[in-house]
């Protein structure tokens, strides 16, 4: 069996050998070098062409998001985002690191924590099958720009509400498709991503932060907003009844909590045709289904596209069953939804 070459950057030296002797344990791995800033790290990735990363986030030298931002712009390698989520500072720049290109995030290990071993071992596994792409931002290259869309997407009745959901490189999707949207855009925007805890509580912060509209996290039982973006709560399910959001820790569906699949079903009933939802990279099928019936209930739907994708998982299945009205590249998306919404409203062209 070929084993997994990975490379363990870490400037603990007590969890640098508790990770490296959890994975010497494990037949599948084999430990081509270790690190303990992000400058070695790089170099390390030059020479030893690891399969998989284990990174740390807070180093001496050169932190793990400039590491991060490095390596996915010349010599792109699945990473997987080891922190110790202590303060919005590193939190924030998790969520950059995912943005440029790491594929997931786990918390340190604590001495209280059951399962997190093999928890640690399967996300390695997991994300070490994903095939990376380079990502100009370490680089310093502006991406091209978007291309003009053929036609705008159309329903037959008013739109009331947009529903984005993704799961891994689903933080870079994010902040491409709702960057590309004005702070008047006129509807508001519900957002499922999976992130878990620790680290989603100050994911809409940072999303905030990266486009012109307001970014809140959902609260139960409040009205669905004018407009702005909800992003559904850690482990908590998002859905709409009535004009109200409800968010409710209902059965995980396809181990995700929220899921993507709850948040589209509930529209499908609310909305139908008035709603416009969105299938964004992601691993898995959570969310396909929903997609499904929505446009099954008159609503405009659009799956990212196999090559813009990190991982294509969710879109991959919503296209095999026929889910997506439109399939499209990342960057067409935030201009398709900016057409849509004010071909709806009779604002700017």
């Amino acid at each position: 069996m070929t084993r997994l070459r990975i490379l363990v950057v870490e400037d603990s030296l007590t969890v640098r050998m508790h990770l490296c002797e959890l994975l010497a344990a494990d037949p599948a791995f084999e430990v081509v070098g270790t690190a303990e800033d992000g400058k070695e790290a790089i170099e390390l990735c030059h020479a030893l062409r690891p399969d998989v990363i284990s990174l740390d986030m807070m180093m001496p030298v050169m932190s793990g998001l400039a590491a991060t931002e490095y390596i996915m712009a010349y010599c792109p390698t699945p990473i997987l985002v080891v922190s110790s989520s202590v303060n919005r500072g590193e939190l924030f720049r998790t969520y950059d690191a995912l943005a440029a290109g790491a594929l997931d995030v786990i918390e340190k290990p604590r001495p209280e924590q059951q399962g997190w071993d093999g928890h640690y071992l399967a996300m390695l596994k997991l994300v070490a099958r994903i095939r990376v792409v380079t990502h100009l931002r370490g680089r310093r290259i502006a991406p091209p720009p978007a291309r003009e869309l053929p036609a705008a997407l159309a329903s037959a009745q008013r739109l009331r509400l947009v529903a984005l959901g993704a799961s891994t490189g689903g933080p870079r999707a994010l902040v491409d498709v709702l960057g590309a949207l004005p702070a008047d855009f006129p509807l508001p925007l519900l957002v499922v991503i999976h992130i878990a805890e620790p680290f989603g509580s100050a994911f809409a912060e940072w999303l905030n932060d990266h486009c012109a509209l307001e970014v809140r996290l959902a609260q139960d039982d409040q009205p669905l907003p004018a407009r702005g973006v909800v992003l559904a709560r850690p482990d908590l399910h998002l859905q709409l009844r009535g004009r109200r959001l409800v968010c409710e820790r209902g059965p995980a569906h396809l181990s995700c909590r929220p899921s993507v699949d709850v948040l589209f079903e509930s529209l499908a009933q609310e909305c139908g045709p008035a709603a416009a939802a969105v299938l964004l990279t992601g691993m898995g099928q959570d969310g396909a289904r929903g997609l499904l019936a929505l446009r099954a209930a008159g609503a405009t739907t659009i799956a990212q596209d196999e090559s813009s994708c990190v991982v294509y998982g969710m879109p991959r299945e919503a296209a095999m069953l026929g889910a997506a009205q439109r399939i499209l590249p990342l960057a067409e998306i935030g201009p398709a939804l900016a057409a849509l919404a004010y071909h709806e409203s009779g604002g700017r062209p």
